[in-house]
């Protein structure tokens, strides 16, 4: 194990990882093994970029072709940290590319004004070892404080919203950041909205403080298969419809591959608060 491994936290996409094969929890988390990044993907981080970038202007300039104007020289930021990003949109794309971001942000003002109010924070990162001892982690795309003082939690997503057969994932994420902003600032989210800008439509929760102690629970169950995966270097694969986006087949032995050797479990954040095996 590399003395220099990052403490392991859990976080919305990890937890997701574990709970649909945790091979692709280990190769990812433990192993971190390199992925090819998406056009979809680079299109999400590229509007998110440009919607936290307006949040933070004076109001009266929040509107849809000053956002629209934002997507060029964004992108050209994004392309100067990262070079390989011009290759997986090339010129002769990048047309579409646009278009594509434009329309994501035509969703986005459909469903509200920011001129109507003001965020009290975006992509906020949050850290903390729960009561229970898990170690969470994750960023937060924007938190809504009102005058009156209630609290909401919210996540845009530039995908496709999900049947409601598989949407467990995503209140999962949602219930998760409330969990971590109530045990981080002791104040209960009075609304979670999930925004799915490309239809339009949102998904909204609103958690009592027993539902967010039953899923607290549950976190813990979690973690504990997961440390104890992790000591004993056994992440066994798990085979599902899933499978075939997945970009580990040639690692895991359901499909005739051989994984890494293990590298060791590399701790956790917090290490003394890890749930007893």
């Amino acid at each position: 194990m590399s003395s220099t491994a990052r403490p392991l936290a859990l976080s919305p996409s990890r937890a997701n990882d574990y709970q649909q094969c945790p091979l692709k929890y280990r190769l990812r988390a433990i192993d971190k093994i390199p992925e090819p990044t998406t056009v979809a993907q680079v299109k999400g981080t590229l509007v998110h970029a440009v919607l936290e970038e307006m949040h933070g202007w004076e109001r009266n300039n929040r509107t849809f072709p000053a956002a629209v104007k934002r997507l060029k020289p964004t992108w050209a930021q994004m392309c100067d940290k990262d070079e390989s990003l011009a290759e997986l949109v090339p010129e002769s794309q990048f047309y579409d590319f646009l278009v594509e971001c434009r329309e994501l942000l035509r969703g986005y003002f459909f469903m509200e004004n920011p001129q109507g109010f003001d965020a009290d924070s975006c992509e906020k990162f949050v850290q903390t070892v729960l009561p229970n001892g898990v170690p969470v982690r994750g960023f937060i795309d924007r938190i809504d404080i009102a005058p009156t003082g209630e609290i909401r939690v919210v996540d845009y997503k530039t995908g496709k919203k999900p049947s409601p057969r598989f949407s467990a994932e995503p209140k999962f994420q949602m219930m998760f950041y409330a969990l971590v902003y109530w045990r981080i600032f002791q104040d209960l989210p009075t609304q979670l909205r999930l925004m799915y800008i490309k239809e339009a439509d949102s998904l909204f929760l609103s958690p009592s403080k027993e539902e967010l102690e039953f899923f607290e629970q549950d976190l813990a169950h979690l973690w504990k298969k997961i440390v104890e995966d992790g000591h004993r270097g056994s992440f066994r694969p798990k085979k599902s419809k899933l499978c075939g986006w997945c970009h580990f087949q040639n690692l895991c032995p359901a499909f005739g591959g051989t994984p890494p050797p293990y590298p060791g479990w590399p701790g956790a954040m917090g290490d003394k608060s890890e749930v007893s095996r």
